[in-house]
């Protein structure tokens, strides 16, 4: 049996896709139309579920949290500045590195040090840090939403039960 968090972040692939092929249709000026929300432009906020993923995975790699987030800091002009088709690139290369990394996991609950420099360390199993990615982008798609909405278009449905039927 797949273990529920594996299957999650196949979800999350899902859900990240869908966002991308919707913002494709679009008219392409949408993409990194400057707006009053909680990124200034949707390439950002997609930029950001990318840097954050990847920060994940050098955590989840044995990284520091300190290290990785500084690694993905670096990243951050460059990511920011791709169009959405070398995003979706980078979409698919996190995503199988991920994979190949959990798909060699023989547990999932094994519990890793996360010494999150804005608090106190916590040892946080795979799984929860694997949910967490999940839970990150979940939200930030929602944020994408919002900001579609707010210029005029729709965006695409990528809620998990949705995902039970594609």
């Amino acid at each position: 049996m797949t273990h529920p968090a594996l299957e999650m972040y196949d979800y999350h692939v899902w859900a990240n896709q869908t966002m991308l092929n919707r913002l494709k249709e679009l008219p392409q000026d949408v993409y990194n139309k400057e707006i009053q929300s909680v990124f200034s432009t949707i390439s950002k906020a997609i930029a950001h579920i990318y840097l954050v993923d990847a920060c994940w995975l050098d955590i989840i790699s044995g990284k520091s949290m300190r290290e990785a987030m500084a690694d993905s800091a670096q990243l951050t002009a460059g990511v920011e500045s791709k169009g959405i088709e070398e995003m979706e690139k980078l979409y698919v290369q996190i995503s199988e590195r991920f994979k190949t990394f959990l798909n060699q996991q023989e547990n999932m609950e094994k519990k890793l040090m996360l010494d999150n420099p804005y608090t106190r360390p916590r040892e946080t199993s795979l799984s929860e840090m694997v949910l967490q990615v999940v839970n990150h982008a979940t939200y930030h798609r929602g944020n994408i939403t919002a900001m579609l909405r707010q210029m005029g278009h729709a965006s695409v449905m990528t809620e998990y039960a949705l995902y039970w039927y594609s």
